[in-house]
C-alpha cells in the first residue's frame, strides 16, 4: 500500500520528529497566498467582477489592471457579495470607483458605513 506521508509520521499534521508534514506546510502556503478572487461575467453592457475572499493591495492591483481595460467605468460592476475582508486601501479604492461611475453591488453595510466615513 502507497501512501502519500512522509516516514515517521504518526499523525495528519505532525510527524514523530516535532516537525509539520512538508505536504501540510504547503497547502497552508497555498491557502495564504490565495486570498482573493476576481470572477468577470458579461452583463448586457455592463462587465460585471465578482470579488471573493480578502480583497487588499494585491486584489486592488489586479482590478486596477482590469478596470483600466473598460473604455468606461460607468460600465463596470462590483459585485462585493462575498467579500470577507477589507483594508483602508480597498475602503478608498471602491470609493474611487464609484465615484468614477462604476457600480458597487451587494455592498456590506459596515463596507458602505466605511466608505461614507473616508469620503467625510
Amino acid at each position: 500500500m502507497k501512501s502519500n506521508w512522509a516516514q515517521a509520521c504518526t499523525t495528519r499534521d505532525q510527524c514523530s520528529d516535532g516537525t509539520q508534514h512538508s505536504r501540510d506546510r504547503e497547502v497552508v502556503k497555498l491557502a495564504l497566498s490565495m486570498t482573493f478572487r476576481i470572477e468577470t461575467a458579461a452583463r448586457g453592457r455592463f462587465t460585471v467582477f465578482v470579488l471573493s475572499g480578502r480583497i487588499q493591495i494585491q486584489a486592488i492591483a489586479e482590478l486596477r489592471r482590469l478596470c483600466e481595460l473598460k473604455p468606461n467605468s460607468h460600465d463596470i460592476v462590483l459585485d462585493l457579495k462575498n467579500v470577507s475582508v477589507v483594508d483602508r486601501d480597498t475602503i478608498r479604492f471602491f470609493a474611487d470607483c464609484e465615484a468614477d461611475g462604476a457600480k458597487l453591488e451587494n455592498c456590506a453595510a459596515y463596507i458602505r458605513e466605511w466608505m461614507e466615513r473616508e469620503r467625510d
